[in-house]
Formats: structure tokens, C-alpha cells, sequence
């Protein structure tokens, strides 16, 4: 019975940390779609602390993150954060979705498409 007990104690505290991702990461939607991305913002940072041991949740949560910073009007925010999620999820759904989001962005003229002069460091 006492194992029992133990077993059923280890399962709970294991599924918990899975269930508060969820939680948070249901409620940063939630506040998507209602528009608030400061709570959006706030959910994701929740959502990142408790996925630590979940690396497959964070190229979902960044690209939440860079529609939630478009939707803000931070456009190079949003196109770096899209070059994070196709630079290290190459493989991803997200990252397909990253590209899409970019060139989208360089035909509206919000970030700089290639072949555009930028601003480089000055060299000593």
C-alpha cells in the first residue's frame, strides 16, 4: 500500500509541471486572440520557466511570442525572434510558419528585404 501511495506521489508532482505549461500556455491563446499581448507576454514567461525539460514546446511558444511582438508593431522584435525559431528548429512546423511570417513582412516593407543597404558597425 505504501508504495502504492509513493508511486501514485511521483506520478502527480511529474504531470503537474506538463499540466501548468498547458495552463499557461492555454491561457497565452486565450489573450491572443483577445488581443492583450502584455498577458500574452506574461503567460510565456510562465510557460518557459516550466518547460525547461520540454525543448519541444519552445519553438511554439517563440513563435507566439514574435506574432504577439507584430501585432505590437516591433517588426525586427518579431523577424529576429522568426530567425531564432528557423535557425534552431530547422526542422519544425514553426519554422516553415518563421519563414512565411518573414517574407510576409519584407513584401509589406516592415523589415528590410535582401539586397537592401543596412547600417553596418563602423571598423577601427
Amino acid at each position: 500500500m505504501r508504495m502504492l501511495f509513493v508511486l501514485l506521489l511521483i506520478s502527480s508532482v511529474v504531470g503537474c509541471t506538463r499540466w501548468s505549461m498547458n495552463h499557461h500556455l492555454n491561457n497565452a491563446y486565450r489573450a491572443y486572440d483577445r488581443g492583450n499581448c502584455e498577458a500574452v507576454m506574461l503567460e510565456l514567461s510562465e510557460v518557459d520557466r516550466d518547460s525547461r525539460s520540454r525543448p519541444y514546446i519552445w519553438p511554439q511558444t517563440a513563435m507566439l511570442r514574435g506574432l504577439c511582438l507584430e501585432r505590437t508593431k516591433f517588426y525586427l522584435d518579431a523577424a529576429q525572434t522568426y530567425q531564432y525559431i528557423i535557425n534552431e528548429f530547422p526542422k519544425s512546423e514553426y519554422a516553415y510558419r518563421a519563414k512565411a511570417r518573414i517574407e510576409t513582412l519584407r513584401i509589406l516593407k516592415f523589415i528590410p528585404g535582401p539586397g537592401t543597404a543596412q547600417a553596418l558597425p563602423a571598423t577601427l
